[in-house]
C-alpha cells in the first residue's frame, strides 16, 4: 500500500545567523583572537515553532482577549484561534451542507459524478453518493464550517481551502501555527503523547480505498466513493472528532484529528497525514510537493482567526 504514496517532507528551514547579534557592543581588544565563521544551520522542526506559553507572540499576531475566539473554534495561548474540527463544506447563500465526497465546484462535481457513474467499481464497493440537487444545477459558494460528528469535507485544493476560509471570515492557517495546536501545550510530537499510539488518531491504516475499489491505490483518486470504504476496522474516515484521544489540548479545549482523518492545507503545503498515509511523524507529517490547484479525495482543512 504505502508503495505507492507520495513520500513525506518533514519542514525544514535554512537560516544564518544574525551578524549584529553576535557582533560585540565596543571593539574588542586588540590581542583578543577572531573567532571562527559559523556554519549555516538546518533548525528541527522544534525551531520553527513560535515561543512557548509565556514567550512572546508570532510576528505580527495581536494578542486575543479572553473569549474573543468564536464558539467553533479553539485558543491558542491568546494569539490566534484555529477550528475544533476539519472543515464541511457549505453554500454561503443557502446554508445548505455540500457533499463531502465532491470538489466544491459545479463543473466538477458535475463532471466527477457523470465519469463514475461509468466506472464500475469491486464488488461490495459503497454506492455512488448523489450530490444534492443545488451542488449539481445551481451557482453556489462554498464556504467552511468547523463541527463535531460530521464527514468532513475532502477534494479541496490549496486555491479552494483558502477561499473556503475567508468566505467564513477566516483565513488558512500557517504551518507554524497549525503545528503549535497540533502539538498543544505540552508540545507533544502527537496530540496525544510524544511515542506513536496504533489507532489512538485515524492514520497509517492498514486499508487503502483505491486498492479496495478498484485493485489499484495509484488510481481514480477523485472517486466520489473513495471516503465511504469501511475495512474489518470500520469506515476509513470517520466523522469530526470521533477518537477522544486525538485532540490537541488548549487550556481544557482542544482540536481534534490534526494527525489523520484527512490531509489539511496550510499556506503552503498539507500537513497531519490523511487515513491511509503511512505515516508515523504525528504533527511533523507534511507533503510539500504538490502545487496549490492539487486535489484529490485525502484533501480538507481546517481555519485559522
Amino acid at each position: 500500500m504505502t508503495a505507492a504514496l507520495v513520500g513525506l517532507c518533514v519542514a525544514c528551514s535554512r537560516g544564518e545567523p544574525d551578524e549584529k547579534q553576535r557582533a560585540p557592543a565596543r571593539q574588542p581588544a586588540p590581542s583578543a583572537p577572531t573567532p571562527p565563521p559559523e556554519l549555516l544551520y538546518v533548525p528541527s522542526a522544534e525551531a520553527e515553532l513560535p515561543p512557548p506559553v509565556g514567550g512572546g507572540l508570532l510576528p505580527g499576531a495581536p494578542p486575543l482577549p479572553s473569549g474573543r475566539c468564536p464558539a467553533d473554534m479553539v485558543d491558542v495561548r491568546g494569539e490566534f484561534c484555529i477550528d475544533r474540527y476539519e472543515v464541511e463544506l457549505f453554500d454561503l447563500r443557502s446554508s445548505q451542507a455540500l457533499s463531502p465526497y465532491y470538489h466544491p465546484t459545479r463543473g466538477q462535481t458535475r463532471a466527477s459524478f457523470t465519469r463514475y457513474r461509468a466506472i464500475a467499481a469491486r464488488k461490495g464497493a459503497p454506492e455512488l453518493p448523489s450530490p444534492p440537487p443545488f451542488q449539481l444545477e445551481s451557482d453556489f459558494q462554498a464556504a467552511a464550517r468547523s463541527r463535531a460528528n460530521v464527514i468532513p469535507s475532502g477534494y479541496l485544493s490549496g486555491l479552494g481551502a483558502k477561499q473556503v476560509c475567508e468566505r467564513a471570515g477566516k483565513r488558512l492557517c500557517s504551518y507554524a501555527e497549525w503545528l503549535t495546536a497540533c502539538r498543544g501545550e505540552a508540545r507533544r510530537a502527537f496530540p496525544y503523547g510524544d511515542r506513536y499510539e496504533d489507532g489512538a488518531c485515524n492514520v497509517h491504516r492498514d486499508s487503502h480505498p483505491a486498492a479496495l475499489l478498484h485493485g489499484n491505490p495509484s488510481i481514480h483518486h477523485l472517486d466520489p466513493r473513495l471516503n465511504r470504504v469501511a475495512d474489518a476496522e470500520g469506515p476509513l474516515l470517520r466523522p469530526t472528532g470521533s477518537l477522544s484521544r486525538c485532540k490537541s489540548v488548549w487550556n481544557q479545549d482542544g482540536a481534534f484529528d490534526m494527525v489523520g482523518n484527512l490531509d489539511e492545507w496550510v499556506e503552503d503545503s498539507f500537513a497531519g497525514g490523511f487515513y491511509a498515509r503511512g505515516t508515523r511523524d504525528g504533527c511533523e507529517a507534511r507533503i510539500r510537493s504538490h502545487p496549490p490547484d492539487y486535489f484529490d479525495y485525502s484533501l480538507g482543512t481546517r481555519c485559522c482567526r
